[in-house]
């Protein structure tokens, strides 16, 4: 038919976010987060295992050694639509994910932890706290109470409660000094 034009549009991507590269964390076996970076760079896959340095002491000497800094974890940077690439690796549970959707996190988040570890900054892992969560602290002025964790401002503070006068008083605690009191 002359005069009539055929042209073909492409169908817009309908899910956009599964071909663009996102962080996501891969939940690991015990113990297996080094061989599942090792199998993950072997594909030529992304991947970032934060690592501390801890002494660790056994019988017969002493050692530094790397640990992962989130036990059980590490981060993959790939697009969603690839995540069996990643899946499929022994040692690798599953993608952190809600309502069977993986969870992405931000690059900025990664970054920002890379680039603070790579400067040298010391970190190492501390038990996950939520602000009104009941707990004990351990050190500092205040050993010995027990009570639910605040935050005000830029400080954490735990509110000690009397029941016997019925009175609560605010302390102010360093997060390293406080454990969730179902850790006794």
């Amino acid at each position: 038919m002359a005069g009539h034009a055929h042209t073909t549009f492409a169908a817009a991507d309908p899910a956009p976010h599964l071909h663009a590269a996102t962080w996501y964390a891969a939940q690991t076996c015990s113990r297996h987060e080094k061989r599942v970076a090792e199998y993950l760079a072997g594909r030529g896959i992304e991947s970032f295992l934060p690592l501390y340095v801890a002494q660790r002491r056994w019988a017969d000497r002493k050692a530094r050694v790397e640990l992962p800094l989130f036990p059980g974890y590490l981060f993959v940077h790939i697009p969603l639509a690839e995540r069996l690439r990643v899946l499929e690796l022994p040692g690798v549970v599953r993608l952190v994910s809600s309502r069977g959707q993986a969870l992405a996190i931000g690059e900025a988040e990664i970054e920002s932890l890379r680039q603070g570890l790579r400067a040298g900054g010391k970190a190492e892992p501390h038990p996950f706290l939520k602000i009104g969560e009941r707990v004990h602290v351990l050190a500092g002025p205040f050993a010995g109470c027990s009570g639910i964790l605040l935050r005000k401002k830029d400080s954490l503070r735990v509110v000690v409660s009397l029941d016997i006068i019925m009175r609560s008083v605010a302390v102010e605690v360093d997060a390293c000094d406080i454990e969730t009191s179902s850790a006794n």
